[in-house]
């Protein structure tokens, strides 16, 4: 059986691949049913959902906690996979089969889940990651406007999240070992480290190629025939990439 989940704010779109057929499902979303969903999902060989910028987590971690085997996958791959079957019209529909699909003919790896110590480490980064864009926002008005008191508020702000960003840290002996280890790498400081540490669980765990791939900092080939065509770099992790 294979699962393919469209997720939004208020539903969930459901299409479950299994040998006698395809069945599709609407559901809300809320854990009175996720927890009934998790008794029905037991005989699953992979679950798959997109990364929809957070609406997911709620659904993503009930199913981790209960050893279920889900994915979640990039859009963008998930979107190519579809154009390649001609699957070009977009609904939430259509997305969950996709999904299903996608589960069942790619079967693409397990990650484990994050530990809820790196899970919160994460979050603050990625609010650490909004509130620099915020302030550098708030910066380029204020060269018109020179209102110092929105600068400072801003600045009380981030430095909490910093203090927090270093006491979540400061809990974890094994990431202060990895947090001095990365910090003693000329040019990385401890802003690029919290990244490394919080999205990039597979650092140490995979060869440097691997990582590097992962990333998206390994140079792509773009040759036909005879033509030999510039090597770029793109996808991967957006965030560690842009750290790095």
């Amino acid at each position: 059986m294979f699962v393919g989940i469209d997720v939004s704010k208020d539903q969930l779109e459901l299409a479950w691949r299994t040998p006698s057929g395809l069945k599709r499902e609407r559901l809300a979303y809320h854990e009175a049913e996720l927890q009934a969903l998790v008794a029905r999902l037991q005989a699953a060989q992979r679950i798959v959902v997109e990364a929809t910028g957070g609406y997911e987590r709620l659904l993503v971690a009930t199913l981790a906690e209960a050893g279920l085997p889900v994915v979640v996958v990039n859009p963008r791959q998930v979107r190519d996979f579809a154009r390649a079957l001609g699957r070009l019209a977009k609904t939430d529909r259509i997305d969950a089969e996709v999904l299903a699909l996608f589960g069942e003919r790619i079967r693409p790896p397990l990650r484990r889940p994050l530990e809820a110590e790196r899970a919160a480490l994460a979050a603050l980064v990625a609010r650490r990651r909004q509130l620099l864009e915020m302030r550098q926002a708030e910066r380029n008005r204020l060269q018109t406007a020179y209102e110092a008191a929105v600068r400072a508020s801003i600045e009380v702000v981030l430095q909490a999240l910093e203090q927090e960003l270093d006491a979540q840290l400061r809990t974890c002996g094994v990431w202060q070992e990895q947090f001095r280890l990365l910090c003693s790498v000329p040019g990385v400081g401890p802003v690029t480290v919290r990244v490394l540490l919080a999205e990039l669980p597979e650092l140490g765990r995979i060869g440097r190629r691997q990582v590097v791939k992962l990333i998206g900092l390994a140079p792509l080939n773009r040759d036909s025939g005879r033509w030999r065509g510039r090597r770029r770099i793109w996808g991967g992790r957006a965030s560690v990439r842009a750290a790095l």
